[in-house]
């Protein structure tokens, strides 16, 4: 998987080697992170693109992420087009949850899932809820989950 930062700068590192290093220099400037997590998608064509963030927020004072980007020709309904984020944005969690409790950094998992049932996202909210939550981590969903419909947004190609 390759990671840049918000600049486009490439992030040579492994992710979780990238994010701990990040942890340790904030903690060194006596700042307070919490972690969210989130991943949008859009379609373009033939392609499905997706867009996973790391977004690190100092306590009272800004943040900054970390972007992954990938392409997929898969041809997906809404419904699996959502759940394949939330997929996406768990199994990073998941390979970093144990930094962010070695290092007391909260941690919460973003759902680009409209919680109004108008929406045809909200199809796929019980059940994007329920993996999120199952596997021990914090949720939000529309309109809370800025990580996922705010940053990465921005950032899919």
């Amino acid at each position: 998987m390759h990671w840049r930062k918000f600049n486009g700068e490439t992030i040579h590192l492994s992710i979780k080697e990238a994010v701990e290093e990040a942890i340790k220099r904030e903690a060194e400037k006596g700042v307070r992170l919490k972690v969210c997590i989130g991943t949008d998608s859009q379609v373009k064509g033939d392609d499905t693109e997706f867009a996973t963030v790391i977004v690190f927020l100092r306590e009272h004072n800004g943040g900054f992420m970390y972007i992954h980007n990938e392409k997929s020709k898969v041809k997906y309904n809404i419904k699996e087009r959502m759940l394949v984020e939330v997929a996406k944005s768990i199994e990073i969690a998941y390979e970093l949850c144990n930094l962010f409790i070695q290092y007391d950094v909260d941690m919460e998992v973003h759902a680009d899932i409209n919680t109004n049932p108008q929406f045809k996202s909200n199809d796929a909210l019980r059940e994007a809820m329920g993996y999120i939550l199952g596997m021990g981590f914090a949720f939000k969903a529309k309109p809370e989950a800025f990580a996922s419909s705010c940053c990465a947004d921005k950032v899919c190609n």
